[in-house]
């Protein structure tokens, strides 16, 4: 799995955060996201127990293939939707969808894809 390395000062261009009315805190795009578009990467430590902000990423059908970051950046503020309109592939973020300058950025938690 190939981890592109962007800095919160890069993900400042295109992404911002702010005050969501589906929880909290939310990450919107500051600019025009086109489907398919790398948003950025979800850095942080490995850590081996789920808490506030990890993200857990399956190498193979195996649970214990389960690698566990706890979002140190920007990203760690996305929040949920069934139809979330951004995706991750291994911890790299991407655009499910054309997303519009100021559209909160989310990603199903259950997708299991």
């Amino acid at each position: 799995m190939t981890t592109l390395r962007i800095k919160n000062s890069e993900l400042k261009e295109m992404i911002y955060t702010a005050s969501s009315t589906i929880h909290g805190t939310g990450v919107f795009a500051k600019k025009t996201i086109d489907e398919g578009d790398y948003i950025g990467t979800y850095h942080g430590p490995v850590v081996k127990r789920n808490g506030t902000y990890v993200l857990w990423v399956f190498e193979s059908d195996d649970e214990e293939s389960a690698v566990g970051r706890s979002g140190r950046n920007l990203l760690r503020f996305l929040n949920h939707s069934s139809s979330g309109n951004a995706e991750f592939d291994g911890f790299d973020l991407y655009a499910k969808r054309s997303i519009g300058i100021g559209d909160e950025i989310t990603f199903d938690y259950q997708s299991d894809e």
